[in-house]
């Protein structure tokens, strides 16, 4: 039971006028930092082409007041006889459409005709579903539903999307980081998984985003366990800046138990609606989008000092995002909860009023904290930025203990090998995207690197032998950086020219499996040759013998 939290309840009216002007003192110092400028940006070409879909009760009188404004072409769901127009007029019964502004693509078949197929920079969808199903349109894509006034507006802003446009590349990504695939397996999955407009694609051993689609809600780099993909739109150093400035100008003024409550764009109404009843301690911190938010950015601010995390999202969100970020909640609370830091620390919020918002921000976190604020600074690296946290969070600890239990499907952990199963063929060296799994070039031995490990399972997938298992947990301290022993064999030497070719578990296993083969029935000392002399063998007269077999070292 978190003691603290059950005396902030009975309130200190004095102290809440403190936290107050300490939450006032903490917005400016995260405002004074330089606003954060994209790198790159992504650029759009539309000419105002325009697809109109629907019935033509519903998309008639739509199509005639683009018309006005844009090249229009109407495709109409229905048959009917709507006369001479000044733009093209087509009957669909199957249509499909796809693209981005700019660049849109549609296919339609009539009855009795071939199917047709257009190129568009718009398109207004009044069809019963929406054509482009994805959570998150692509822009230039207009679906606004039975509402008239969603209706006029959507209408209007189409008006206006005629020429060049720009937005941010909201990602970067470092594809040797990627662990999505390895040999045909597939290991990680999770930003093609959350991604709500479908930008993200498997490309072989590595995904490919496209960048007309993204949508910058970050979930991606929030999932991501090895980093490979990351938000940019801030950078996460430039959001840690603002984070450890307000954090410190909080205590500086005399605040206590801060809580940092990040929210987007669709939750600040809700926000200035409700900010006269929120808590003193409670400090919003905006952001473009609150799926950009996760463990690394939560523990860092912990460590810096903040006694909860609060996260608001919408219904206008996609729920997978909630998911994740309750995934991820509830695995930075068990390390919590491991060191001896009495909780809860974290909030996930989805309110549909102020009211609403306003009794659960009564109810904000208010978790123990480190006896003393980290000083580091957000690193551009994902998983340093936690090894930071991790650190600092140990370092300060009631408990100290080797490792927490974590849940499955966390990206934190070790591995365990069989050693009677594992012929050390190294198959899971080769599909480890991390170098976490590591052979030695001198012996055969298996070495493992905990803080390397997304445990994305690849290891487990490819080994032969079914050898490997996951193990879910955080390290801590040493013991997470240390490079350790999973198995090792002696090197079997081949019986003809001496050279080492496998090792001697290896071999045994071989000649247990197949020694009933056709192949090698008779003939089992070929087993025992490295691949040159097998074939030597194989080639020579039955009965001579070239070179002397010797005994295995």
């Amino acid at each position: 039971m978190n003691i603290r939290f059950l005396e902030g309840q009975a309130g200190d009216p004095l102290q809440e006028r403190r936290n107050a002007l300490a939450k006032t003192a903490a917005i400016l110092a995260a405002d004074a930092i330089a606003p954060f400028e994209p790198a790159a940006s992504v650029s759009y070409r539309s000419g105002g082409r325009t697809l109109v879909v629907g019935s033509s009760l519903q998309a008639l009188a739509w199509a005639e007041h683009l018309a006005s404004s844009l090249p229009v072409t109407l495709l109409l769901l229905d048959n009917v006889d709507v006369g001479e127009r000044l733009y093209p007029v087509f009957v669909a019964r199957a249509v499909a459409v796809a693209g981005w502004l700019g660049a849109f693509e549609a296919r339609w078949q009539a009855p009795g005709q071939p199917a047709q197929q257009g190129k568009f920079d718009l398109v207004f969808d009044l069809s019963p579903s929406p054509l482009i199903s994805t959570h998150q349109h692509p822009h230039g894509y207009y679906a606004p539903g039975p509402d008239e006034g969603a209706r006029r507006a959507a209408a209007a802003e189409m008006m206006e999307m005629t020429g060049d446009f720009d937005k941010p590349k909201y990602f970067a990504y470092k594809e040797r980081l990627c662990a999505h695939s390895r040999n045909g397996l597939t290991g990680c999955n999770a930003c093609i998984e959350i991604c709500s407009a479908k930008a993200i694609v498997g490309d072989g051993d590595r995904v490919k985003v496209n960048p007309y689609l993204c949508a910058g809600c970050g979930a991606c780099g929030t999932v991501c366990p090895t980093g490979a993909m990351s938000y940019n739109y801030p950078s996460p150093a430039h959001t840690g800046s603002r984070i450890k400035a307000a954090l410190r100008a909080y205590a500086e003024a005399g605040g206590q138990d801060p809580v940092l409550l990040f929210h987007s764009d669709g939750g600040a109404p809700l926000l200035e609606a409700a900010i006269d009843a929120v808590p003193g301690r409670v400090i919003p911190m905006a952001l473009h989008h609150t799926a950009s938010t996760g463990i690394d950015l939560w523990l860092t601010s912990l460590s810096y000092g903040a006694a909860g995390i609060t996260v608001l999202m919408t219904e206008a969100e996609a729920p997978q995002y909630a998911a994740a970020l309750d995934t991820q909640m509830r695995v930075a609370q068990a390390v919590l909860d491991g060191l001896g830091y009495a909780g809860p620390h974290f909030q996930l919020l989805r309110v549909a009023g102020p009211q609403e918002l306003t009794l659960a921000l009564q109810h904000a976190p208010r978790g123990e904290t480190p006896a003393q604020a980290a000083t580091f600074n957000l690193a551009q690296d994902k998983r340093n930025t936690l090894d930071y946290a991790l650190d600092h969070l140990f370092r300060h600890a009631r408990q100290q203990p080797d490792a927490v239990p974590l849940p499955a499907g966390a990206p934190f952990g070790a591995i365990a090998v069989d050693k009677q199963a594992c012929s050390l063929c190294m198959a899971c060296v080769g599909a480890c995207p991390s170098s976490a799994v590591m052979d030695t070039p001198n012996a055969p031995q298996l070495r493992f690197v905990e803080q390397n490990c997304v445990q994305c399972g690849l290891c487990a997938n490819t080994c032969p032998e079914n050898a490997i298992t996951l193990v879910p947990r955080m390290a801590f301290g040493e013991t997470r950086k240390q490079t350790v022993l999973l198995n090792e064999s002696q090197p079997f030497h081949c019986i003809r020219c001496s050279k080492p070719f496998g090792t001697l578990h290896m071999i045994e296993n071989m000649l247990s499996k197949l020694s009933q083969h056709g192949a090698f029935a008779g003939n089992l000392d070929r087993l025992k040759m490295c691949g040159d002399c097998r074939v030597i063998d194989m080639m020579q007269p039955e009965g001579e013998l070239s070179v002397p077999l010797r005994r295995p070292r």
